[in-house]
This record gives C-alpha cells, structure tokens and sequence, in this order.
C-alpha cells in the first residue's frame, strides 16, 4: 500500500509576542488573512489526502475569515501548548484513515512564505527516508550569547561569540511519519519536556531528521515589524512558483 501524506497546521495559539489584540494568522497580509497563504500553498499540492487545521476550543476569529475554495478540515482540539495541539491534531487524523506508517507534514500557521514549490522539494526529498526531516536554512549571521547585567540599562551584553559552523535555522513544514512523531511527542510530554518543533522530539528518540534547505521567504511572523516584510514579499510574485 502507498503511504498516504498528511498535512496537519496547528492554528491554537494566541500570538503575544506579535503585540495584537487578535492571533497573528488572522491578521491580514497582502490582502488575505495569514492563515490563507498558508492553506493556499497545501491546497495546491494535490499530494494530499487531507489538511487538517487545529483551533483552540473557544477561537472565535476563524468562522469571520472567508477561505473561499481552500480543502481542508478543522477540528478544535487545541492544547495548552503547542506540542498538545499537534498530538492532538495527529490523533484527529485517524477520522481521515490516517495510519501509522503514514507521512504527515506539520507546518506554522505563522508561516505565509511557505510555497508549492517547496512542500514538493520536501516530499520528494524525504518520501523514500527512514526518518524524515524538515525545511531549514544553514546560519549566516554572527552569533553572541549575552547576559543581563545589574546597571546596564536593561541591555544584554556579550559574554562570547559562538561559532556558527554546522548551526541551522529550522523552519517548517516538517515532515515524519505519524506514529514516530506521536510516540515523541507523547514521551516529551510524559517527561515534562517543553517540545518547540517536532525535530526536537524525534530527536530525543535517538534519530537523526534529514535537512532540506528552505527560503528566507518561509520566515515566521513572530514580532510587529515581521508583518511588513511578509507584506512586501507575499505582494511579490514568487519565482518558485
């Protein structure tokens, strides 16, 4: 049997650090709400026998967004956190007859950048791997650690320079077999361990996921100064696709 491929968007989180009175994916970009690019990108990749959205129980933002033509499913079955929300996004996948053995690509719903063009060069990267892996970008920039100090004025100062040699930026999605990554995920949380991707968790299982170069223009719109580049890169047309 061919391994069916999943993508699962855990969309439950409330975006604080983006200063907003509402959850970042549903501010609009480019003229759509930030969620809808990235559903666009999914919906265009036929590859996919279901793309599930995950919400918090009591969103009331997503029925005010129009995701004319878009194919997906929702289900609000958000957790706490954001590794919750993804098992539970992953359970949720058995209604679509998701089994085990079966891909699942998990993406940011923060993430708009996110194109066709590279969904494909994942799967047809990593469809044939043992493990599976995920987008990310080798490191270019100079890194410091810092401390805060008492009389600093609230600055951090540099206590080294780290090297950045074989450092890398992970983006999303990432793409693993959907019984390895609720085995991992379930083990973090049964250890109490805080998961912020879902590399990390497999990780943790003793496996090594591949590394497959993304694009600066999958960034996460984390921060209130992001919202303008994704408006200037999203109002582009993108060359990959």
């Amino acid at each position: 049997m061919t391994d069916q491929i999943f993508a699962l968007i855990p969309c439950a989180g409330a975006g604080l650090r983006a200063g907003l009175s509402i959850p970042k994916q549903y501010c609009s970009v480019a003229g759509r709400a930030i969620l809808h690019h990235a559903l666009a990108a999914f919906d265009a990749c036929p590859e996919f026998s279901r793309t599930l959205v995950v919400l918090a129980p009591d969103d009331n933002h997503f029925d005010a967004h129009y995701f004319r033509n878009l194919r997906f499913s929702v289900r609000r079955c958000g957790g706490r956190s954001r590794q919750e929300s993804v098992l539970n996004g992953l359970h949720a996948l058995s209604d679509f007859g998701a089994h085990d053995s079966d891909w699942v690509l998990v993406h940011d719903a923060a993430r708009p950048g996110i194109t066709t063009t590279l969904i494909r060069k994942l799967i047809s990267t990593l469809y044939n791997d043992p493990v599976g892996g995920l987008l990310a970008l080798p490191i270019v920039d100079t890194l410091k650690s810092g401390v805060f100090s008492v009389g600093s004025s609230g600055l951090a100062e540099v206590r080294k320079t780290e090297t950045r040699d074989g450092l890398w930026q992970a983006q999303t999605p990432q793409m693993f077999r959907l019984g390895m990554l609720c085995l991992a995920l379930e083990k973090a949380l049964d250890s109490c361990i805080e998961i912020t991707d879902e590399s990390s968790a497999i990780e943790r299982l003793g496996h090594h996921p591949k590394l497959v170069c993304g694009s600066l223009r999958n960034f996460k719109v984390t921060y209130p100064e992001d919202f303008f580049l994704a408006e200037t890169l999203l109002s582009t047309p993108c060359e990959f696709d």
